[in-house]
């Protein structure tokens, strides 16, 4: 999962990311906005909240990012049907017993810069996604049985390699959608420490590299990047798919993201005409729906969204150099079932998806998305919140809280129940989504102060400092939960709700983990060592039953799949598993 750290086409749909609510839409063409756009380059520009945070698919925790277009895996995902397709990859076997994996190369791969892509290549990339001196978002989905072990990954041949699993992991296919890198460019920063004593690869390809240093595989490479303006991609002349006619794709010769920094500015531009493509918010929709025709655009709706959203509480027990992480008072709530339950009895989803999602929703009741085929309604005994505060209150008397006559809460040593919320600043449907809590938790008498934070300082606070008390956020989702592996293990990169200290940090004294909490990561493992689909599904199940009962994250709405395309892009094939432009390859662009 990546922060809602974790949509769109560069969705890794095989893995779950934090969902920063990076907006992107294809934005249409203004010379001057775009010094070095050729007037007669075919183009789709795109915008986006904010400026890409790595260059370096391996270190990547954000979504949207450049990946989707620029770097590819052995396998990838029909946007349409959810299968794993091949990609860089022409074919593979897997063993009666499920343990051995073998894949074969497409004939004549080149990577952006005309150099071969060989199986060196393929052994490289997972020997640096499973080095334990680089932090990854994609390694926790690898990890097997309990005690975590990591496929090897070995060369056979020219064109065939191999991956050896200590037992049958029924996600492996699916994982093997991981963008490959290059060795002839990459190995000596793995292989070189720097004064730090830490991989130079660690800050190897960052925003400050120059475009022409960073390459792909993909369908596109990178050609310019001009911080808080734009980036600019180019079609890869050496990318290795053709049409039936032997034509080489993608046949669109370069993509640009504006960066323009809020939903708004994005929704302006579309209406004037200048954007190809926008992700609908539920307060344009109905806008929008009546200019179709004038403005020559269809909406897609892709049903129910892989994604989802909530509201946490920093659960963390832990100190770092002595001093708590969370406040001991506050922290004693937040560890409270009582409390988070009454919370979530305290939010008033209904309201929220009406005046916040124009209708275009429902409420959301589960981590995993409503597509995949483990999804468990609350049909099947999922414990679900609606609107209760009456409900709420006496959960908050049982626990020990307290009513003054103002209608004040207070825990039982007299402590006002009082704490920060935060969220990324310039996504609107968040902002409104935290003034809503605001105001329906201050009718259960607590003072909630809200605050959106931009990007950098929230990232900060969620993964380095640790040092907050409730957020706001979302998940991308994917069809096969074990995506969500690195939310869900104890040590997990993306364990947000209960973090540990990551590679190179200070480390945590007093670090802790409840027997739920263990429940559900023993529950994720063992749904992975599975391989019948039924069963898989039951165990699947009992950690939707779980999570709804403790509440790690306190579930809001699931809205719409919804984006809005110019009608001058062709071969758009949109579903909420890919989106707009999961065939980008396909598309091409007509006059209007």
């Amino acid at each position: 999962m990546g922060l809602s750290r974790w949509c769109g086409l560069g969705r890794r749909l095989g893995a779950i990311l934090l969902v920063l609510g990076l907006s992107m839409g294809l934005v249409g063409c203004n010379l001057d906005q775009f010094a070095k756009a050729d007037a007669d380059v075919p183009r789709l520009v795109l915008s986006t909240l904010s400026d890409p945070k790595t260059f370096n698919p391996v270190l990547s925790q954000e979504s949207p990012n450049i990946f989707g277009f620029t770097f590819e895996g052995l396998t990838g995902t029909d946007g349409i049907t959810g299968d794993v397709v091949p990609a860089l990859a022409e074919s593979w076997d897997i063993s009666e017993d499920g343990k051995t994996l073998v894949f074969t190369l497409r004939e004549g791969l080149k990577w952006a810069d005309g150099e071969p892509l060989t199986v060196d290549d393929v052994v490289f990339t997972y020997d640096v996604l499973f080095n334990p001196d680089i932090p990854s978002n994609s390694r926790d989905g690898f990890r097997i049985g309990p005690q975590g072990l990591l496929p090897a990954v070995s060369k056979l041949d020219s064109r065939r390699g191999q991956f050896s699993l200590p037992e049958p992991f029924a996600p492996m296919l699916r994982n093997t959608s991981q963008e490959i890198i290059p060795q002839h460019l990459l190995q000596s920063a793995v292989e070189t420490k720097g004064a730090d004593g830490k991989p130079v690869f660690l800050t190897t390809w960052g925003t400050d590299t120059p475009a022409a240093q960073i390459i792909g595989n993909g369908p596109y490479r990178l050609g310019q990047y001009i911080p808080g303006e734009r980036v600019i991609f180019e079609r890869n002349p050496h990318y290795w798919r053709r049409d039936d006619q032997g034509n080489p794709q993608p046949y669109i010769e370069q993509i640009v993201w504006q960066i323009v920094g809020s939903t708004d500015t994005a929704f302006l531009q579309f209406r004037s005409g200048g954007l190809d493509s926008i992700g609908v918010q539920p307060d344009f929709f109905s806008l929008l729906k009546r200019e179709e025709d004038r403005g020559n655009f269809s909406i897609k709706n892709g049903g129910p969204d892989l994604g989802t959203s909530f509201v946490f509480f920093n659960l963390n027990q832990a100190s770092r150099n002595g001093k708590p992480l969370v406040d001991p008072v506050r922290s004693r709530w937040f560890n409270s079932v009582a409390f988070r339950q009454a919370v979530s009895y305290g939010i008033d989803r209904e309201t929220m998806i009406n005046n916040i999602f124009q209708g275009l929703g429902s409420p959301q009741t589960s981590p995993i998305s409503v597509p995949s085929p483990y999804f468990a309604p609350p049909e099947m005994g999922i414990r679900t919140y609606d609107y209760n505060p009456e409900k709420a209150k006496e959960l908050l008397l049982g626990a020990g809280f307290t009513f003054n006559g103002g209608g004040q809460l207070f825990d039982a040593e007299g402590n006002r129940v009082r704490f920060n919320l935060i969220t990324n600043s310039g996504n609107k449907i968040r902002e409104s989504i935290g003034a809503q809590i605001k105001n329906d938790l201050e009718k259960l008498g607590m003072q909630v102060d809200f605050q959106p934070l931009a990007f950098n300082a929230l990232v900060d606070r969620l993964t380095d400092s640790l040092e907050w008390e409730a957020c706001i956020l979302g998940l991308t989702g994917g069809l096969d939960p074990n995506g969500g592996a690195n939310v869900w293990l104890l040590d997990g990169a993306l364990h947000a709700f209960n973090q540990q200290a990551g590679p190179g940090q200070d480390p945590l004294e007093g670090w802790q983990a409840a027997d739920w909490e263990k429940r559900v990561a023993d529950l994720y493992i063992q749904a992975a060592q599975e391989m019948n689909d039924d069963r898989r599904f039951d165990l699947y199940k009992e950690t939707q039953r779980l999570t709804q009962e403790y509440l790690p994250f306190i579930y809001l709405i699931n809205n719409l799949s919804l984006t809005a395309v110019r009608n001058t892009v062709q071969g758009v094939k949109y579903t909420a598993i890919g989106g707009a432009f999961w065939n980008i390859h396909e598309l091409t662009l007509k006059d209007e």
